[in-house]
């Protein structure tokens, strides 16, 4: 099933009536805020078909966004990723905006990342948050952001300043070739590596962050989202710079064995005998080890670079978003 989005017109004006425009708001449990969510973008957007996937909310959320003017589908799989990957396979648009459902984003910058999006030939532009209520972002989730943030570009290359923000902008072009593997709180980190591993043309702008409304709860946990967003981060590397990563493992084998072989090739050169034979074989064991990580890490290069080229080839298979009104 594909969801095709439709334009008017007599909606909407000038660069934003040549493209067909998809807003995917993922919702679980925001019926204080979806209301707001939908007409905001509504009145930001009028060309704009509005979707929101539902993901097994036990509020009104399905009710209230159908209400305000939105297409309304149910995704069964708990957790923000299987809900994106749905989003990404079943609708189809020249341009997409992601938002969260919980009004905490500003409608109005979306005219503006549109505008970079196709001005800049670009494939994703991020609004990076700056919040204008002290509330509006928690200390503990500005500092892990901070953290993973700075983690993500020393592994692979120049990132965002906010990696983990729930806005953005997206190319056709990024959405058909984008291979969703995450199910949680953790497709923000897969997005931004997918483009920084295939050294995509990004942007981010800065845009105002609010705090919640009344009677509206965040659903991330600080430590809980923490660790698996650290956690993707980790097995993103070993998937996509298996080099190194083995190489490294294999080095911590090889010196933890050469640490225990010192003292035991010492004693054989002084007295001919071997006194400590279980810690001869652990040291052998690892060393072996270690060229065993460097062989995987090698092999696993080879793998990596053909799976990247796959990529690349899906990524280059659609077209472009143009720059001219269709006509």
């Amino acid at each position: 099933m594909t969801l095709a989005t439709t334009t008017s017109a007599s909606q909407g004006a000038g660069l934003f009536e040549s493209y067909r425009i998809a807003v995917l708001v993922p919702c679980f449990n925001e019926e204080a805020a979806i209301g707001k969510v939908v007409k905001d973008f509504r009145a930001a957007l009028p060309a704009a078909t509005i979707f929101v996937f539902d993901n097994n909310s036990t509020d009104k959320t399905a009710e209230i966004a159908r209400a305000a003017g939105a297409e309304v589908f149910e995704e069964k799989h708990r957790g923000k990723g299987f809900v994106v990957r749905r989003m990404f396979a079943d609708v189809d648009a020249d341009i997409y905006v992601l938002v969260d459902g919980d009004a905490t984003y500003d409608a109005p910058s979306a005219r503006r990342m549109i505008e970079r999006l196709i001005d800049g030939q670009l494939d994703m532009v991020v609004g990076t948050r700056v919040d204008h209520d002290k509330v509006a972002y928690r200390t503990g989730h500005r500092a892990g952001n901070r953290i993973l943030s700075g983690f993500v570009a020393s592994v692979f290359g120049p990132s965002f300043n906010d990696m983990l923000s729930g806005y953005r902008v997206f190319s056709r072009r990024f959405v058909k070739s984008f291979p969703v593997l995450s199910g949680g709180f953790e497709i923000e980190t897969e997005l931004t590596v997918h483009a920084l591993e295939l050294g995509l043309p990004v942007e981010e702008i800065e845009t105002p962050y609010y705090a919640r409304l009344e009677g509206s709860s965040s659903k991330l946990s600080t430590w809980r989202d923490g660790f698996r967003i650290l956690r993707t981060i980790a097995n993103l590397y070993r998937a996509e710079r298996p080099l190194p990563f083995f190489v490294f493992l294999g080095l911590i084998a090889g010196l933890v064995s050469i640490g225990l072989a010192v003292p035991i090739v010492i004693t054989f050169l002084e007295t001919g005998l071997v006194p400590r034979l279980p810690t001869a074989v652990l040291a052998t064991g690892l060393m072996l080890l270690a060229f065993l990580c460097g062989a995987v890490g090698l092999v696993l290069d080879t793998v990596t670079r053909g799976r990247r080229e796959m990529k690349l080839l899906a990524y280059l298979s659609q077209h472009a978003t143009r720059t001219h009104p269709r006509g």
